[in-house]
């Protein structure tokens, strides 16, 4: 049955705080895409997972779920994945503030109905 795409893991921005996350904060609404892109020469983490809204840099997906994701980037599969916001809390601690699905998309046929 064709689903348009299905949740592969969920987890907040890593990072967060030490990024330009404050100053697009008012912006960020549950469903918007995130834009992912693969930090290989990362001094921290080769396997580095950058998260951008329109050119701002959010932070991290945090780096015990981002190996298999660095690993697709790397090898040109951007389009077998997305990333949304599932939830925003602006009161929440800046760490917990922003939390993202990573989802992927069904590039099978959908059937109309009969």
């Amino acid at each position: 049955m064709y689903e348009p795409s299905k949740i592969m893991q969920s987890f907040f921005i890593a990072g967060f705080q030490y990024h330009d996350g404050a100053l697009a904060l008012k912006k960020l609404k549950p469903g918007k895409k995130l834009e992912l892109i693969a930090e290989p020469d990362n001094p921290h983490d080769p396997d580095a997972v950058a998260i951008y809204r329109k050119g701002v840099h959010l932070g991290y997906v945090p780096g015990d779920s981002n190996a298999t994701i660095a690993q697709l980037l790397r090898f040109g599969h951007a389009n077998v994945f997305e990333c949304r916001i599932m939830q925003v809390d602006k009161k929440a601690d800046p760490w917990k503030q922003v939390r993202v699905g990573i989802y992927v998309t069904d590039n099978r046929k959908q059937k109309k109905a009969e």
